[in-house]
């Protein structure tokens, strides 16, 4: 089934000569190695084509993959074949004029939330949305053409949306695609020192996250930032965001949280949900949001509903240890 999917996607790449593509918001590694890569891939395969890529929602921890393209006039979508890629539902696309699109095709890894567009690829067990485009690459070599610009993008997805390989979801074939990656040629070295190294005072605040962390009854790990504590270190709601990393290694503690203080009208907080074992997407899910099994992300709008997530979070984790064994 797949296969056939996959073909049908390739023939509508060339039935097109303009192309945009999407992802979601608050981006990553993922959505944006799998959107650059693909694009580089069609360039380098039909020069003639014209593939956009828009997206005003950047990160500053992956500036060092370049710019994005500058907006356009709408009226350019209207002819064009869309292409969203990493995104479960229409509502987190980041750029809405995928709206405008003749066709739209959905390329995808998340548990499935909404079903949209004229094709949808969607592989839920996948690691990353950067290895289905590795894969579709693959599955097509004798046409489509890819160099180490590419391959970095895609190889950039792969390690971030897998925690370097060690994340559920990570097959034999996982590899095989990141393996030939590495054949076209990504300077390892140089890749990990951008998205790895660390500023002083980025090491300082995770000593800070060591100091407030807390743990449930039940073994769920949480620390909440608040905006002070954003703005004491410096952190963008990225770099604040990607410090429920640290929470991961708590002997017991199989599931971890990073509740983050956006900076909006809403008083919103930003929720990062991981776990080891046991799955977690169905807390995210009941929370406005959802994600992977045991990666996902939600968003609450009160002290009540932080708390609410909590207890939730507690009790899940609570039954799970009650009828299985082996969760360390």
């Amino acid at each position: 089934m797949n296969l056939a999917v996959k073909q049908q996607i390739l023939e509508k790449i060339k039935e097109y000569n303009r192309i945009f593509i999407f992802r979601h918001i608050r981006n990553d590694g993922d959505c944006v190695g799998s959107t650059k890569g693909l694009k580089r891939i069609i360039q380098l395969t039909w020069p003639e084509k014209e593939v956009y890529l828009i997206d005003e929602d950047t990160s500053e921890y992956l500036e060092f993959l370049g710019p994005e393209d500058a907006p356009v006039p709408e009226d350019m979508y209207k002819q064009a074949l869309g292409i969203v890629i990493d995104t479960a539902s229409i509502s987190r696309i980041s750029n809405k004029n995928y709206v405008l699109c003749k066709e739209l095709i959905k390329i995808d890894h998340h548990i499935p939330l909404e079903d949209y567009g004229d094709l949808m690829w969607v592989e839920e067990e996948r690691s990353s949305a950067c290895e289905m485009i590795a894969d579709f690459y693959a599955t097509f070599r004798d046409t489509l053409k890819i160099d180490s610009e590419a391959a970095t993008y895609i190889y950039t997805g792969m390690v971030t949306d897998s925690g370097r390989f060690k994340y559920e979801g990570v097959t034999g074939e996982t590899m095989r695609n990141a393996a030939i990656m590495l054949d076209v040629g990504v300077d390892t070295e140089k890749l990990y020192a951008h998205l790895y190294l660390e500023a002083y005072g980025y090491l300082k605040f995770k000593a800070q996250i060591y100091e407030r962390m807390q743990i449930t009854e039940n073994g769920v790990a949480y620390i909440y930032i608040d905006k002070a504590m954003q703005d004491e270190f410096g952190l963008s709601i990225e770099q604040a965001s990607a410090c429920v990393g640290t929470l991961d290694s708590i002997r017991g503690a199989i599931c971890w949280i990073a509740f983050i203080e956006n900076n909006d009208s809403e008083h919103s907080i930003r929720v990062r949900l991981r776990s080891r074992f046991v799955h977690i997407n169905p807390i995210a899910e009941k929370y406005h949001g959802g994600g992977h099994a045991c990666a996902s992300g939600a968003t609450v709008y009160s002290k009540e509903e932080f708390e609410a997530l909590l207890r939730d979070a507690d009790a899940h984790v609570k039954e799970y240890k009650e009828t299985h064994e082996g969760w360390l």
